[in-house]
């Protein structure tokens, strides 16, 4: 993705001051917020190995096959618990649109994040 394109988590910065920095490991995530919004984008451009990476190991799965033909479409966070830059726990309950098939969707869901040595991780979430 261009750098100075508007960056897909929809926070109204280009895409190099947002979440790309986060994708090439140049940064950390200081929020869960700011994880979860980085792991959208990460779908939005297909970035398995950053979601794998921010992923707990805990539950993280062995891999992760993204499927080309769902778009994402736009992001809605909903509520956050937690997740500050001086919290060890936080949940971010969003909506992420999608298109796949030629439907539109909606995903759901309520995410928990961990921090572990100042680095922040999606543990899982309850999808509504």
């Amino acid at each position: 993705m261009d750098d100075h394109a508007r960056c897909p988590c929809l926070s109204g910065l280009p895409y190099g001051e947002c979440c790309g920095p986060l994708h090439r490991g140049v940064r950390a995530a200081p929020t869960a917020e700011a994880l979860m919004r980085s792991r959208y984008s990460a779908f939005v451009v297909l970035d398995a190995d950053y979601l794998l990476a921010s992923w707990h190991a805990s539950t993280r799965p062995p891999s992760l096959e993204l499927d080309a033909g769902q778009r994402w479409l736009r992001l809605e966070i909903l509520a956050v618990d937690g997740g500050g830059p001086f919290d060890s726990v936080g949940t971010v309950e969003f909506a992420a649109h999608f298109r796949a098939d030629g439907q539109r969707g909606q995903l759901l869901e309520v995410s928990r994040f961990v921090r572990e040595d100042g680095r922040w991780f999606y543990v899982d979430g309850d999808v509504t």
